[in-house]
């Protein structure tokens, strides 16, 4: 079924200011959603907290060298294992922590899924094609199940016609040849597909391989565009 979104107004904030913008969203027949800060609420600085007190008070530092040698993209592309990533954040903690600790500290990030957000994805399931492609981790699903298990007995991967997960899928955004592929698996032409994000950088590889989006900055605007 094709989804059509008529002119919306959209808010961006710009200079302190509020500035109207008129947008046309054509003949859509998919919404492709990320999942972390989209449909599930995300707090960074958790994960931070809980590592301090693991005794990372170079807590920055850290997760900028684990950065540049790509750690967290080897992690999350699948190529390396979870115990391999628990091992090298436990390296940075002081002595005596326990893995579990570890992966407590990394999972502090995920929150829950709002309530409005699982009444609307359930609702959309069930008229409208929808499919999910996140920048994630085994040990980060695990808690993100748990979380949806919280606030729904409906399975989560239920809801979308494909989960796409980068450490499933050996691949990430924002390269445009991953939104390309999904496409390609969905079997439907970019140019249909609505992606969600509320990365700027996602954004812009998603407009680069052809798909129409919808840059997640306020949850008003969000709602706005399936009312």
């Amino acid at each position: 079924m094709s989804w059509k979104c008529h002119i919306r107004l959209f808010r961006i904030h710009s200079n302190n200011t509020f500035r109207l913008y008129l947008r046309d969203m054509k003949d859509v027949e998919l919404i492709l959603f990320d999942l972390g800060g989209v449909l599930i609420d995300i707090d960074y600085q958790a994960t931070e907290r809980e590592f301090i007190q693991l005794g990372t008070l170079d807590f920055q530092e850290k997760y900028t060298q684990f950065q540049q040698n790509q750690l967290f993209d080897l992690f999350e592309t699948g190529q390396i294992s979870a115990q391999h990533f628990i091992n090298k954040l436990l390296d940075a903690t002081q002595k005596g922590t326990s893995p579990n600790e570890v992966v407590h500290a990394w999972n502090a990030m995920i929150l829950s899924f709002p309530l409005k957000k699982v009444d609307l994805l359930v609702e959309l399931s069930k008229k409208q094609r929808i499919a999910l492609l996140s920048n994630t981790n085994e040990l980060h699903m695990v808690e993100v199940k748990r979380a949806w298990a919280k606030v729904s007995k409906v399975p989560f991967e239920s809801l979308f016609e494909n989960v796409f997960l980068s450490h499933e899928i050996k691949q990430r955004k924002p390269h445009t040849d991953t939104f390309l592929w999904v496409c390609d698996q969905l079997h439907v032409l970019p140019s249909k597909v609505l992606f969600i994000d509320d990365s700027p950088q996602h954004i812009s590889g998603a407009k680069e391989a052809g798909l129409q989006t919808f840059y997640y900055q306020e949850e008003a605007d969000f709602y706005a565009l399936f009312s």
